[in-house]
């Protein structure tokens, strides 16, 4: 008992210390403010610590922190899903406009709603491609093969879900 005393008053001594010796570096100004508020929970978390082991109950969290009434929000869901798509959509046009091959479109097909959303098949719309100077190939082949290639750097998927059009 006498040891875990003075352990405790140690902690309390230790971290009262550090928090001096943090004031006395840090400048004046509002980052002060905040760790000085910081160290202040910090001190009543260490002189409050051993207060259930003296009164010989354990602390329990689980009633304070009830997980199990969480449902995720479907449209955060959604919306991220949307975002992720529209991000990955661009990414994926600009670097096939990169290559040389402009008026590309391609369109991702997935279960948005999904939180582990997994993309099932992509659809590339050719009908308007303009092939530039800097293209390396001119061959329609070539540039599906180049195209698909592109995708699969941005997407996991088979080659066979990769659809195209003109």
């Amino acid at each position: 008992m006498l040891s875990e005393l003075s352990t405790w008053i140690i902690s309390i001594a230790g971290v009262i210390c550090l928090s001096v010796i943090v004031e006395l570096v840090l400048p004046d100004g509002q980052m002060n403010k905040y760790i000085k508020g910081t160290f202040s929970f910090v001190i009543i978390l260490v002189i409050i610590m051993p207060i259930p082991k003296l009164l010989g109950t354990k602390l329990d969290f689980s009633n304070i922190f009830d997980y199990g009434d969480i449902q995720v929000d479907d449209d955060y869901i959604y919306q991220l899903n949307l975002d992720k798509i529209n991000g990955i959509k661009k990414d994926v046009e600009e670097e096939i406009n990169s290559h040389g091959y402009q008026n590309v479109e391609i369109y991702i097909n997935c279960n948005i709603f999904d939180n582990a959303m997994q993309f099932s098949s992509i659809y590339v719309d050719l009908t308007n491609l303009v092939i530039t100077e800097n293209a390396e190939h001119k061959n329609i082949t070539k540039i599906k093969q180049d195209i698909t290639s592109i995708i699969k750097d941005f997407i996991e998927i088979s080659e066979e879900d990769i659809l195209y059009d003109g």
